[in-house]
């Protein structure tokens, strides 16, 4: 009976998506709407990242325009983002609007994938701004592809078949962009201008910003912040969709390394946040996860990460950071693998073990650094902080402007 009804739901859904792609075949033929611009994050998960700082300087910029800029979102998130940003316009993804301003618009302005199966408008700008510096291995450079629901063969070709449809891909240094011309064999147009999301960590890197921030969140803005921000780890899961996700530190170990003052901010992966187990601690750890991640960056003291690229956002700040990585032999042999010598580059200690782990929070609390990785650092940033400035957003859109002006 199970089988039968997911039969049932399968066959509705793929009705459904054949009217709509029906619909948008129709509408496609139609002329774009001049400065209409579709924003969406992560698939229409959530408004953040660079799309949403291009749509604050869009608007800023360009008010008049306002009414035409919209954020697609997932039709089971839409009245919570109505409730967070009243006033960001939004279409639920799938449904008839949506169909219509993807068709219409002048611009898509994405930070991830959008499904093979939805053309676009041959007067369609499709701006991509991908969303981190990598440091694991991307697209056709995967030697091993270990998601659920997929192979190798079959996402390579998907991801560079999406990769060709892009107009506009920006760059965030050039490292980046030398994979990201290869690993998607992209051969587009580049903007070399850094992530629009880090201008904040330029203009807001302030004691009034950061005081206001602290309060926000921690309710007092006298407390010492350490986060932790672990990578997904796409090959940790029970079946599709059901993923795995145990700390791989006792929290009662960490806070006796620690002064009373410091609290612990965990960033998961939003399929995970509701398997970490912080009993006992609740008043010293928090857990964010629809949290603006700058935000987090910038009330923090210390970060520790593995093989994020939070690594490279948080650079920008040049505050010291931990790399965590008790997995890495697996890691790096066996999933994705890395792009630079991930254990002597790193611009701080790299440990794999617990212990050595909490000796390098107690180093860090006694003296609020690891001065041996100055010059670490220096080069870390050179290499890949070096187009950041606090104006990304405002290049971008000035680009969208004289391509709008163009035609």
């Amino acid at each position: 009976m199970m089988k039968l009804k997911k039969k049932v739901i399968r066959f509705i859904k793929k009705s459904i998506r054949r009217v709509l792609i029906l619909i948008n075949n129709v509408l496609i033929t139609l002329p774009v709407k001049k400065n209409l611009v579709v924003f969406e994050s992560f698939q229409g998960k959530d408004i953040n990242d660079n799309p949403a700082a291009i749509y604050e300087k869009w608007i800023e910029k360009y008010p008049e325009d306002k009414a035409k800029a919209y954020f697609t979102v997932r039709k089971a998130q839409y009245k919570t983002f109505k409730e967070l940003y009243p006033d960001i316009k939004m279409v639920k993804k799938f449904m008839p609007k949506w169909v219509w301003v993807m068709a219409r618009a002048n611009f898509w302005v994405f930070n991830s994938r959008t499904p093979k199966w939805w053309n676009k408008n041959k007067g369609t700008v499709y701006m991509q701004t991908w969303h981190g510096t990598p440091l694991k291995k991307l697209g056709t450079d995967i030697e091993n592809v270990m998601m659920p629901g997929t192979n190798t063969e079959k996402y390579k070709e998907n991801f560079t078949n999406e990769a060709h449809r892009w107009d506009y891909l920006i760059a965030p240094n050039q490292y980046s962009k030398d994979i990201f011309a290869r690993a998607f064999d992209f051969n587009n147009h580049f903007l070399d201008i850094g992530y629009p999301r880090n201008d904040v960590l330029y203009y807001g890197d302030n004691q009034d910003n950061i005081s206001r921030l602290k309060k926000k969140y921690l309710g007092r803005d006298d407390l010492n912040v350490i986060t932790y921000a672990p990578t997904w780890r796409d090959d940790n899961y029970k079946r599709k969709g059901v993923y795995n996700f145990e700390l791989p530190f006792s929290l009662k170990t960490f806070f006796e390394q620690v002064d009373d003052n410091t609290v612990l901010i965990i960033r998961p992966h939003y399929l995970v946040k509701d398997f970490i187990d912080i009993k006992g601690f609740e008043d010293r750890v928090y857990i964010m996860v629809e949290e603006d991640i700058s935000d987090l960056y910038l009330m923090s003291d210390l970060l520790i990460t593995d093989y994020s690229s939070v690594m490279f956002d948080y650079a920008n700040l040049k505050r010291p950071m931990l790399f965590y990585a008790y997995d890495l032999k697996h890691y790096e042999d066996d999933i994705r693998g890395f792009y630079f010598d991930y254990r002597t580059e790193l611009p701080g200690p790299v440990v794999e073990d617990e212990d050595d782990f909490y000796k390098q929070i107690d180093a860090f609390n006694k003296e609020k650094k690891y001065s041996e990785y100055d010059k670490k650092y220096e080069e870390f940033y050179e290499k890949y902080c070096g187009w950041e400035s606090a104006d990304s957003s405002e290049k971008f859109v000035d680009e969208m402007r004289m391509i709008s002006n163009d035609k």
